[in-house]
């Protein structure tokens, strides 16, 4: 009764119907008449408008199918359709295919693709990246999500996977294996540099070639099957494959059928005849050949044979077949095509004979290496064996030549095999398999007019790999119920297993054709007498054909019957060659190839057998039985029984990977693009088991829905009442109101369980409630229109009514304005009292109010006051309490460790007490132990000697790595080289500007011109008006010609400054571009820059961690027996030999063209290092010549050193006890002279005594920066002198003491001496200039403070220097005291000796101080150089040979001069600290006098001196650092610095300002070491972090802003005027003096630039799992979009689930992007630059993911993808990022959504379409337009005719034509001149850092 009622409500008036059809298999009518029970017949409409009456069959009553609703045709999945039948399934793929031009289908576990014959752009990276990671369901169907899936559930699962590719010839089985192996070479990549995935590919155009022809079907059909296992490793990438293939189809060698080809080798070779190499092979045109002509068609239209032929010698290449294997196969094919050619005619009826000189034969028999005679006898003769005597048999002709064609076809066969084994051997890989994944591309069922043993061997594996297919969906469709746990009923369905029982079974088909080929005279006729008797009477899938004894026909599991011709299964099936023509090939002596492929034939049993493949599998036709005896023809295996074996061996790998099936469809014979022919496809589903998967899923539940999912869609059915928190139980009583028989549907635990039709009855049911709803809605507005309409008519009367009563009560109006005027005075009267009195009133309220809420405001604000007081008090004393009580707990747990500890070294002690114990005792009964011991010790002496040789081959593998480092440095010289040419780029833009400064000069006189124009036209104005009153019609024509020409002027004047603008911008634009794509090479170049170092570490890590330590014996513990100690040092040695056996399969298994190139460049550095080699041997030479000639002079210079240091020691000694006692005499008389006033402040001897002393400490400060400038200059030479003197291998150290002896006199040596300091400069730091002004100001600086005098004994420590500033004090202490008193007199007597000796070194020093400060170090040097070279010229003139000596003497001493300048500097900062306070002591002391007694009274006590604390002085923003804590500075600042701690209490960019004010202390002291040093060890462990952490988006961030901080802080302080100008003038301070550090900017910017497309990374890697889910699936407004149903592929849902991407978490994570870079102190362009990528990504991959996804287009998704970008764009504008150009990268996506939005059926709505797509490509627009769903039925499909006419008003767009937009697309940075206000000087450094060793300078 609920049927009857169903199938009544369903076939109604209008509903849609399918009816078979003779011509398109199926029509769609239409129900003009409502169905009722009982009918017998149906009216019909069809779709052209014809009536016709469709009766039911009187037996079933079967009705006609039920079309589905128009929101599910197109679908993904065909299981996702309500009605699963034949026909809806073939409309679903005929709209996909034609209208959509979708290839890809879903049929459940099914990827249906149809040939499209047309080259489509969806195989791209592009495509291949945005498949990679998704799920299956969750795009559009693509060979890619299949590949994707199958690699995903290997990695998931740990399991092997297979895809099952298969379908007619012609289908597109061979393309889509081999897309399917370029994703899986794509998305893995390979363990090695042996590019393995390359190499898999590189199978394809080889296997193509020798195993692929065309045929009437095909262009390029795969004439046998092939299985390709890609193996992984455990990190699933590619490590080698392994190919296995069955049923060469040899019968192709020999014959081709019309419009057919032979193999694509033999044309190729052909095409390709003219090419030198091949001139040996004596072939011309394929139609000069019998092999390559019976097809009559040598040419494949758009295939260029020569290009192909160069394709595959290329993969040859790569496979490792070398040039002279190639020529060998190419010889092998060039000699089959000869030997058809060879003509045999008939010299009587049963023999043959070959004409001599043949030359067809001849070129065969030059081509294989064997002589003629030979040849042509047994091509016409064969042997016959009996048990006594062998004879000699001559062939009749036809036999004859059958024999020639089977020697053609035995040798193709077997070049096949061994091409076949050799591309095995260059994909296998000694790694081991962790698991694989197979892709079997198996030809489909066949069916031609003569069906031979081919198809029929064809057909039997389709019957076998569709009962795979059978049992794998019955198996997932079980698995689905049990899951769900709804009750499980078995499902009937076909099983071909009889069919297979009767070919393979014991006495089936090929049983009786093996037992009919061990028969003598078996023959093709009893074969099948046997079959016929066998099998007629007892299986009803066999039958006989009525008009034939010589066939048979089999019913295959798709209802096929196909008839099989016996003729030749008996021939094919033994595979016969005579082997007298296979011994004359063996026996070949000139060609190797030949002999290696025949060389297994004494093993086989049978004349075809091949090499096995590895691994043991078996390969093509027939495997020989290696344990029978060759001669035994009965134990032959045949080509069925191996076919049979080798199909099993392949069911057995299926079974135990998960299939993944993949059915190809041939939509037309005649390869039209996009043509669909009904019958075809319908033949070719059946075959192919779709149908029998949509049968099987039709007799279950097929539409399958998840709770929430059926709420969603079915909402609208339910009423407020119906509604429950449970939605499952909501869902389960709706659906009882709805469906009333319970059969129609379970509930599962997470899905409900339809049958078939009733969802589309759902449907139904809910496009009859909405169009209820829609007809309420159009009624409501209706009503509102006629309504909107009577008021306006209403209106319009009132309005006449209201201007007439108006104009009445106007009049009535103007009487009662009179009568009412009296009225009104009195009431402004009354107004005005009351006002008043009003106003009092409220005046006091506000009084009252005022004082109250003040009172009440005063004990609110008491009252708080009291209760923060207390809460500060409960805070102070809870804070206090909760410390005691930590420090109680604190020590509890200290005592509490130390007794735990305590107890277990107790324990610990006591065990090793017992462990002594027991040694000893082992020790002495162990005393024999020695000599093994000394045995194992020769055997650690072995493995050293092995250690030293694998140490040598290291050494010779760095130094190639040496050799590829220089060429990448040289590649970074190339670089900078480009960069050069883009800074000469910018030079154009003065011109620019110049031409622009030209144009406004013309368009200034075009100005003029006009002004000119205008002035003469008024003048003639004027004129004419004076004229008379006839002329003014004449008057009148000139104005308008006036008019005409001023406005003419005008317009060509703004045509003229609008289109020079437009040039201006136009150009200005161009060069904008062109530099941001300078910039944008110039940053990738840089990004595989840095790949290439990557790449270059991993590989020295790799060659690192492959030289494994060798084993040898390792001592064990005493306790272990001797057997023990025997064994560890086996089982080593066998690992040992384990280890080189690998390494040494590694090496065999290297690339040949790598060894090749390895080789090379061995050769190459071998002779570059003999060269090296002999050049250094030949230096050596010389410097043992140089060397033993000098080594007398050395010695003596050296001793004559030694004499000179310790004669100016003791003098210096001598001198310093000399000055100290006379400072000592000088301190004492200044006390003693107190007394008489001397002394005192303001006296003549006190300011004298200050003078001498400020003018002694400035002459200090004078020679302190004299000593540290020559210092600078002259010790880093002495070092570098020193370390010549140590070199042994050079030859510099006896050509520098040469040169030196060569100089004739002191000008030559000054000139030396300036070149010496020249030479000292560094090349890699340019020392700026030392100014005058600023060596004064430095010094007039002020000294140093100091706390005391230091009066115990460090005036010993006074050197040279002092000893003259010391001496000129005394001598004006003396020559003032002398006019005083006598005592002063006697002391300058004391010291007139020391003024004597010293007035020399006075006179000198009083020169040098008025030269400038460089020439003041010159004219010392010059003094000193003098008085050297007087005494040489004196010795010279003397001695010649003592002249030499004392040249070297010079060097020596001017050596010991730098190091007596380094001790004054030392001692002289002693002395100014002895100075300066003796100046404070002496103004103490004045001070004290003065305090103390007044005028007229003398003081006779001493003054003691008072200590001053000194002033701080000012910090000048530097911080220093010695040189071994630069690895701590780097370490603490760098490498274990966390970001957050520093980003949230620290400011930002600290650790850039530290580092800077490091590298600031460094310039200061001129050490350029430090310099560069700091700056290295900076970069590098930058890099080391970023290389650790580099997936840490807040390290990364916190890197990228104070690298560019660093960066900035350079340029700011690097006193370039540009940068400068920013500064303060106390910034301006502290510029880098001394280097110019331009070139560490730009690898510091460099650096910044990697590290800023690293934080892209990771930010993209953050969001993308977010994008697609955010943007769009998820339903950011509910209810909009509706859920449609889906298939056996289940996409994402939109429904927000637990852990599910929304909106709100984009816009959370780039919140947290944002404040993160914030809090980091980034520059705020640089944030806009990183904030425009972000927002690029998210449009690129979510407009990608749009167009790869049918569901996603439809009009509801549009407004959600509007939404969802203006909730981007409202975060742009809270952020205040609206103008970084953000937005502008997500117009392509805008358009996308308006495209959806937009009405498409008129030709206007195209022009608007056009012209608002203006971000889209027409291949974007046409796939929106492709792909779009309506999602209910109100909503229209876009028709063809719309699509085709936006594609033509597109066709003149110049674009590019790619489809998806690139996600890895990085924008150019930039990094602007962001300089800081911070002082430097204001920095501190926060204890945290642990940076205590840095000094604040």
């Amino acid at each position: 009764m609920n049927m009857n009622r169903e199938l009544e409500y369903m076939f109604v008036q209008c509903a849609r119907v399918w009816i078979p059809d003779a011509e398109e298999v199926w029509k769609s009518a239409e129900l003009t008449k409502d169905f009722k029970n009982g009918d017998a017949s149906l009216q019909l409409m069809l779709e052209d408008g014809t009536s016709i009456e469709h009766k039911l069959d009187p037996k079933t009553k079967n009705l006609p199918y039920l079309r589905n609703p128009d929101i599910l045709v197109g679908e993904n999945d065909l299981t996702a359709l309500s009605y699963l039948h034949e026909p809806a399934v073939l409309h679903n793929l005929k709209v996909r295919f034609i209208d959509s031009k979708l290839i890809y289908t879903y049929c459940g576990i099914v990827l249906v693709a149809i040939n499209p014959y047309e080259t489509l752009g969806i195989y791209g990276t592009d495509i291949i990246n945005a498949y990679s990671g998704q799920n299956m369901g969750d795009m559009d169907p693509h060979i890619f999500a299949v590949a994707e899936e199958a690699y995903k559930q290997m990695a998931r699962d740990e399991r092997n996977q297979s895809i099952i590719v298969s379908g007619e010839s012609g289908a597109g089985k061979t393309v889509s294996a081999k897309y399917a192996m370029r994703y899986f070479a794509t998305v893995s990549g390979s363990t090695s540099e042996a590019n393995v995935e390359q190499k898999v590919l590189a199978s394809n155009p080889i296997m193509e070639a020798i195993g692929n022809a065309k045929t009437t079907r095909n262009d390029n059909s795969s004439r046998f099957g092939k299985y390709i296992e890609i193996g992984f490793d455990t990190r699933y990438r590619i490590i080698g494959a392994n190919m296995r293939t069955y049923l060469l189809e040899k019968s192709r060698v020999v014959f081709q059928a019309d419009e057919e080809r032979n193999y694509h080798i033999f044309y190729q070779l052909c095409a390709s005849s003219h090419l030198p190499e091949f001139k040996t092979l004596k072939l011309s045109s394929a139609n000069d050949f019998l092999y390559t002509r019976q097809g009559r068609s040598p040419v494949i239209q758009g295939v260029d044979d020569t290009k192909e032929l160069s394709t595959t010698r290329n993969a040859f290449t790569l496979l490792g077949i070398n040039e002279s294997y190639q020529m060998g196969l190419f010889q092998v094919l060039a000699a089959i095509l000869h030997l058809g050619n060879v003509e045999i005619k008939d010299r009587d009826s049963d023999s043959s004979l070959i004409p001599p000189n043949n030359r067809h034969l001849t070129a065969f028999c030059e081509l294989v290496g064997v002589t003629y005679q030979d040849m042509s006898q047994w091509l016409c003769h064969r042997k016959l064996k009996t048990a006594t005597e062998t004879y000699v048999k001559t062939l009749p002709r036809l036999q004859a030549t059958n024999a020639r064609d089977a020697l053609a076809k035995h040798i193709y066969a077997k070049l096949f095999n061994w091409i076949v084994e050799h591309v095995n051997k260059a994909l296998i890989t000694n790694i081991k398999q962790h698991s694989f994944i197979g892709v079997l591309d198996i030809y489909g069922f066949e069916t031609f007019e003569i069906n031979s043993f081919e198809q029929f061997c064809i057909n039997y594996a389709n019957e076998k790999l569709q009962q795979q297919f059978n049992m794998h969906v019955f198996k997932l469709e079980q698995e689905e119920y049990m899951k769900e746990q709804i009750p499980w009923t078995l499902i009937d369905f076909y099983d071909n297993q009889p069919c297979i029982n009767l070919i393979e079974a014991k006495m089936g088909i090929l049983d009786l054709l093996d037992e009919e080929c061990k028969m003598p005279k078996g023959s093709d006729d009893s074969w099948a007498q046997k079959l016929y008797n066998t099998h007629l009477k007892t299986c009803s899938l066999f039958e006989k054909p009525r008009m034939s004894n010589r066939a048979f026909i089999i019913q295959h599991f798709a209802d096929k019957q196909v008839e099989y011709q016996c003729e030749g299964f008996l021939e094919k099936n033994k595979d016969t060659v005579n082997e007298d023509q296979i011994n004359v090939l063996k026996a070949s002596k000139k060609f190797d190839l030949l002999v290696e492929l025949f060389q297994d034939e004494e093993k086989a049993t049978s004349p075809t057998g091949q090499v096995p493949g590895t691994g043991g599998r078996t390969r093509l036709s027939i495997k020989p039985d290696k344990g029978r005896d060759k001669s035994s023809k009965e134990h032959k295996k045949t080509v069925g029984c191996q076919f049979r074996n080798s199909l099993q061996m392949l069911m057995d790998t299926l079974n135990a990977t998960t299939p993944h099936y993949v059915r190809c469809i041939k939509p037309n014979d005649f390869k039209l693009a996009f043509s669909f022919d009904p019958k075809r496809a319908v033949q070719q589903l059946r075959a192919c088991g779709v149908l029998e998967t949509i049968r099987i899923s039709a007799a279950g539940f097929p539409s399958r829905w998840t709770y929430q999912e059926f709420f969603s869609r079915y909402r609208v059915l339910m009423k407020q009442k119906d509604v429950l928190s449970d939605k499952k139980l909501t869902c389960r009583n709706v659906l009882e109101k709805l469906v009333e028989d319970q059969d129609k549907y379970q509930f599962g635990k997470t899905k409900i369980f339809f049958r078939a039709g009733q969802v589309a009855y759902l449907e139904k049911l809910r496009a009859d409630k909405l169009r209820v709803a829609c007809i309420r809605i159009q009624k409501t507005i209706r009503c509102w229109l006629a309504r909107k309409k009577y008021l306006r008519k209403r209106s319009a009367a009132i309005t006449i009514q209201r201007f007439t009563r108006g104009y009445q009560a106007r009049c009535l109006a103007k009487f009662m304005r009179r009568t009412q005027a009296a009225t009104i005075i009195q009431k402004y009267q009354r107004m005005y009292v009351e006002r008043k009195r009003y106003r009092q009133k409220q005046a006091a309220a506000l009084v009252m109010q005022t004082i109250l809420r003040a009172y009440m405001a005063r004990q609110k604000y008491q009252g708080l006051v009291r209760e923060h007081n207390a809460v500060i008090i409960q805070k102070r004393v809870r804070g206090w309490l909760a410390r005691c009580w930590y420090k109680r707990c604190l020590v509890s747990l200290v005592y509490l460790q130390c007794c735990f500890r305590r107890m277990k070294a107790r324990r610990e002690l006591k065990k090793l007490k017992i462990e002594a114990r027991s040694v000893e005792h082992f020790k002495k009964l162990n005393k024999g132990m020695e000599n093994k011991i000394m045995q194992l010790q020769r055997r650690i002496d072995e493995q050293s000697k092995d250690n030293r040789s694998i140490n040598e081959k290291l050494v010779s593998l760095e130094t190639s790595s040496t050799a590829e480092r220089e060429r990448m440095r040289g590649e970074l010289s190339r670089l900078r080289g480009v960069e050069e040419d883009a800074k000469n780029k910018g030079n154009q833009v003065t011109s620019l500007l110049e031409q622009l400064e030209k144009l406004r000069k013309e368009l200034s006189s075009t100005q003029k011109e006009k002004k000119t124009i205008e002035d003469w036209a008024q003048t003639y104005r004027d004129e004419m008006e004076k004229m008379v009153s006839e002329l003014k019609d004449q008057n009148c024509s000139l104005k308008k010609e006036k008019d005409d020409l001023n406005r003419l002027i005008q317009e060509q004047s703004q045509q003229m400054t609008e289109k020079m603008a437009r040039a201006i911008v136009e150009k200005t634009q161009q060069l904008e571009t062109d530099l941001n794509e300078e910039r944008s090479r110039y940053q990738n170049l840089l990004t595989e820059h840095l790949r290439l170092e990557e790449k270059y570490d991993d590989l020295k890590e790799t060659m690192v961690s492959s030289n494994v330590s060798k084993p040898g014996h390792r001592r064990t513990d005493s306790t272990h027996s001797s057997n023990e100690s025997e064994y560890t040092y086996n089982s080593e040695y066998a690992e040992l030999e384990e280890g080189s056996r690998a390494a040494e399969d590694v090496t065999r298994g290297m690339d040949t063209s790598l060894t090749l190139k390895l080789q090379k460049r061995l050769t190459e550095l071998e002779q570059e290092k003999q060269s090296l080699r002999n050049e250094l041997e030949n230096r050596e030479d010389q410097f043992q010549r140089a060397r033993a000639r000098d080594d007398v002079e050395f010695k003596k210079a050296r001793g004559a050193e030694l004499e000179y240091e310790s004669l100016k020691r003791q003098e210096l000694e001598s001198e310093n006890k000399k000055l100290k006692h006379d400072l000592v005499e000088i301190r004492r008389s200044l006390l003693g002279n107190a007394a008489t006033g001397a002394g005192a402040p303001g006296s003549p001897a006190y300011k004298v005594v200050l003078e001498q002393l400020n003018a002694s400490c400035e002459e200090l400060e004078v020679r302190k920066e004299e000593v540290l400038i020559l210092r600078s200059q002259l010790v880093s030479q002495k070092e570098a002198m020193h370390h010549k003197d140590e070199k042994e291998t050079m030859t510099e150290p006896s050509a520098y003491v040469e040169d030196v002896s060569k100089l004739k006199d002191a000008g030559e040596l000054k000139q030396a001496y300036i070149g010496l300091k020249d030479t000292n400069r560094s090349p890699r730091f340019i020392r700026k200039p030392l100014e005058v002004s600023d060596l004064l100001s430095r010094l007039r600086s002020a000294a140093p403070d100091f706390h005391k005098l230091n009066e115990d004994g460090e005036l010993w420590l006074v050197n040279q220097g002092l000893k003259e500033t010391i001496r000129l004090l005394e001598h004006q202490l003396q020559t003032q005291r002398r006019g005083y008193d006598s005592e002063v007199e006697s002391l300058r007597g004391e010291l007139q000796n020391v003024k004597e000796e010293n007035n020399r070194q006075q006179q000198l020093l009083a020169q040098n101080l008025q030269l400038p400060p460089e020439a003041r170090i010159e004219a010392s040097l010059q003094h000193e150089i003098t008085r050297l070279t007087n005494e040489n010229l004196e010795l010279l003139a003397e001695d010649p040979t003592a002249s030499r000596e004392a040249r070297v003497t010079i060097l020596r001493r001017m050596v010991d001069l730098m190091e007596q300048l380094e001790k004054q500097d030392r001692t002289i900062r002693k002395l100014k600290k002895q100075l300066k306070v003796y100046s404070k002591r002496i103004g103490e002391m004045g001070a004290q006098t003065e305090g103390q007694t007044s005028p007229g009274q003398m003081v006779d006590e001493p003054i003691h001196p008072v200590n001053i604390p000194r002033r701080e002085k000012d910090f000048q923003g530097m911080l220093e650092y010695k040189k071994e804590d630069e690895l701590k500075l780097v370490k603490n600042l760098i490498l274990e610095l966390k970001p957050r701690g520093v980003a949230v209490n620290l400011i930002p960019g600290l650790p850039a300002y530290i580092l800077f004010m490091c590298l600031r202390h460094a310039d200061y002291v001129n050490d350029d070491q430090k310099v560069r040093t700091l700056l290295t060890s900076t970069i590098n462990s930058i890099k080391k972090i970023l290389k650790k952490r580099g997936d840490d988006f807040e390290t990364v961030s916190f890197w990228l802003s104070n690298t560019c901080r660093f960066l900035h802080c350079l340029k700011q302080y690097s006193g370039d005027e540009a940068f400068i100008k920013h500064n303060t003038q106390r910034q301006n301070e502290h510029i880098l003096s001394n280097f110019d550090l331009a070139e560490y900017r730009q690898v510091i910017s460099d650096l910044a630039i990697q590290i800023y497309q690293q934080l892209i990374k990771c930010m993209e890697n953050i969001l993308q799992p977010m994008i697609v889910s955010g943007m769009l699936e998820h339903e950011t407004i509910q209810g909009v979009s509706g859920v449609k149903p889906t298939g056996l592929r289940k996409r994402t849902s939109s429904i927000v689930d637990e852990g599910t991407y929304t909106l709100d978490s984009i816009l959370r994570q780039l919140s947290a992007f944002h404040s993160t870079m914030c809090q980091h102190g980034t520059d705020p362009e640089l944030i806009k630059q990183v904030v425009k990528q972000q927002f690029y990504i998210i449009g690129a991959v979510t407009l990608n993911n749009l167009l790869l996804r049918k569901d996603m287009c439809s009009w509801s998704k549009g407004m959600q993808i509007r939404y969802n970008v203006s909730q981007l764009e409202e975060w742009l504008r809270d952020k205040g990022l609206m103008t970084c150009g953000a937005k502008e990268t997500l117009e392509p996506l805008i358009q996308a959504a308006q495209l959806l939005q937009v009405k498409k059926k008129t030709d206007e709505d195209a022009e608007a379409i056009c012209s608002m797509c203006l971000a889209l490509t027409t291949a974007q627009i046409v796939k929106v337009l492709n792909l779009y769903t309506p999602v209910n039925e109100f909503e229209e499909r876009v028709s063809v005719a719309f699509i085709r006419t936006i594609q033509t008003r597109l066709r003149d767009r110049c674009e590019s034509p790619q489809l998806l937009m690139d996600t890895k697309m990085i924008y150019p940075v930039t990094f602007p001149f962001n300089p800081s206000s911070l002082a430097l000087e204001t920095i501190q450094i926060p204890s945290s850092l642990n940076l205590s060793f840095l000094t604040r300078v």
